[in-house]
C-alpha cells in the first residue's frame, strides 16, 4: 500500500475544519517518536532533496520489519538499515555517488565478524523497498535513459528491476517480468512480500494495472492484469463513474485488494449543464491471484466533514493507505493535525474509526508504510531533518476479530 504528497486544495479544506473524530470520542492512536537523521549524503544521512549536480529528485522509499528501519535512498545511491532506536546497522551504496563509510566496515567475507559493514552496489535510483521474513532485501531500481524499452502491447515504458540482496546486503540476482534476469517492468507503484516469502510487485500501466507474483526463489507464479474497463461496476448503480483509488497485494494470501470510489455526475436542474461529479461510496473488492476471479467485497462509508453546524455535512472518498494482516484495511481523510482513519475488515466488514495526530511542519514531506502486523509508520521531514516515527494502531484494532 504505498502515499506521498497530500493535496494542496485537499489540505487547506481539511484543515480549515474542526476535528469530527474529537467531537464524536473517537479515540487518538498511541503515538511513539523513534528516531531523526540529517539530510545529506554521508552515510548516516538521507539525500531526501535535490542535491547541486542531480538531474532531479527521485524517490526515497522505507519499510520496517520486526522493529527494523530499511530506506531506499534514491537521491544517494544506497540502501541503510536502522534499529528502532537509530543506530545504523549496515549500508548499501554506490560507491561512484557515496563517500567511502566511515563508521562501516565495508565488504566483509563471510567468515568475518562485525557489528556494522557495508557492501557496494552499483544502485542508481533505489525507491520502492520492501523485506521477507529472511530478512532478504527487495528494492526497485530504475535503468538509464538509454536502457528504457517500450512494450508493444501496452505502450508502457520499461524501465525498473528488482535488486535481491541477502540479510546481510550481499547481492544475489535481479527480477524482472518473466523472472531471474528477466526484462524491466512498466512504471512499479508497490512492492509486497507476504508470509509465504513470495514476492508482489504492482506496476501501473495505461490501462490498467499488472501484478506480478514470484515464489521465494524468485520463479513467476501469476501474472494478473488488471484493466480499468473491467472493475466492478457498483451494486445497485451499475451508470456510477469508476476511480480505482489503490491497489495492494495482501501479505497473508494469493490475493490482492482494489479499492474502488463510485460517483455520480450532477447537472444543474435549470440549465442542465454538468456541475461535476458526486460521491456515491467506495468499496473495497478482493480479487483471487489464482483464478483471478472477484471473491468478496467490503463497502466503504464516505467521510463526512461538518458544514456550519448543520446536520448533514460535505461528504468526500477516504484513501487507502494499506492492508495487514487477516485482510485489515487502513483507510484515512486529513483533517485538523492529523487523520480521520478507518479501520475496515475485509472480510467481516466490521468498521472502526480512530484519529492519528501530527504537526502542521510535518506535512512538508510525508511518507507512510503499513506493516503486516498493523503497525503504521511515517517518514516526515523539514529542510534539514528526516523524522521516523509510528502510531501503534495494532494496538488500537484490537477490537477488531
Amino acid at each position: 500500500m504505498h502515499l506521498k504528497q497530500i493535496k494542496y486544495i485537499l489540505l487547506i479544506l481539511a484543515l480549515t475544519l474542526t476535528c469530527a473524530c474529537k467531537n464524536n470520542s473517537i479515540g487518538s492512536v498511541e503515538r511513539e517518536e523513534l528516531f531523526s537523521l540529517e539530510i545529506g549524503p554521508m552515510e548516516d544521512q538521507i539525500a531526501l532533496y535535490k542535491l547541486e549536480g542531480n538531474s532531479g529528485i527521485k524517490r526515497t522509499g522505507f519499510t520496517m520489519r520486526d522493529g527494523l528501519f530499511y530506506i531506499a535512498d534514491g537521491n544517494g545511491g544506497k540502501i541503510v538499515r536502522y534499529n528502532s532506536y537509530g543506530d545504523l546497522l549496515f549500508m548499501i551504496y554506490n560507491e561512484e555517488t557515496n563517500p567511502a563509510p566511515i563508521s562501516l566496515k565495508p565488504n566483509i567475507s563471510v567468515d568475518e565478524q562485525s557489528t556494522r559493514w557495508a557492501y557496494t552496489y552499483p544502485l542508481d535510483a533505489p525507491g520502492w523497498i520492501t523485506v521477507d521474513s529472511r530478512k532478504h532485501i527487495f528494492a526497485e531500481d530504475r535503468l538509464t535513459i538509454q536502457a528504457h524499452r517500450v512494450d508493444s502491447e501496452s505502450k508502457a515504458v520499461l524501465d525498473g528491476i528488482i535488486l535481491h540482496f541477502d540479510q546481510d546486503g550481499r547481492f544475489i540476482n535481479y527480477l524482472g517480468r518473466e523472472g531471474i534476469g528477466g526484462s524491466p517492468f512498466p512504471r512499479i507503484v508497490g512492492l509486497t512480500t507476504s508470509i509465504r516469502d513470495e514476492l508482489a510487485v504492482i506496476c501501473r500501466i495505461p490501462d490498467g494495472w499488472n501484478v506480478y507474483w514470484y515464489n521465494s526463489a524468485g520463479m513467476l507464479l501469476y501474472l494478473v492484469k488488471i484493466t480499468s474497463d473491467a472493475i466492478p461496476a457498483f451494486p445497485d448503480w451499475p451508470q456510477a463513474i469508476t476511480a480505482v483509488d489503490h491497489v495492494a497485494a495482501a501479505v497473508d494470501a494469493r490475493k490482492i485488494f482494489i479499492k474502488v470510489d463510485y460517483s455520480r455526475d450532477t447537472y444543474d436542474q435549470l440549465t442542465n449543464t454538468r456541475t461535476g461529479p458526486e460521491p456515491i461510496s467506495s468499496v473495497i473488492w478482493t480479487l483471487d491471484v489464482e483464478d483471478g476471479a472477484y471473491s468478496d467485497s467490503v463497502e466503504i462509508p464516505l467521510f463526512e466533514i461538518p458544514e456550519n453546524n448543520r446536520s448533514t455535512g460535505f461528504k468526500v472518498f477516504y484513501s487507502m493507505i494499506g492492508v495487514m494482516r487477516g485482510g485489515k484495511a487502513l483507510l484515512y481523510f486529513p483533517v485538523e493535525t492529523g487523520f480521520s482513519v478507518l479501520f475496515a475488515d475485509t472480510d467481516t466488514g466490521e468498521q472502526r474509526r480512530g484519529y492519528l495526530n501530527f504537526f502542521i511542519d510535518e506535512l512538508r514531506y510525508n511518507d507512510f508504510y503499513l506493516s503486516p502486523d498493523g503497525i503504521l509508520c511515517a517518514m516526515f521531514a523539514d529542510n534539514f531533518n528526516v523524522k521516523l516515527l509510528w502510531w501503534r494502531t495494532d494496538r488500537f484494532i484490537g477490537g477488531l476479530p
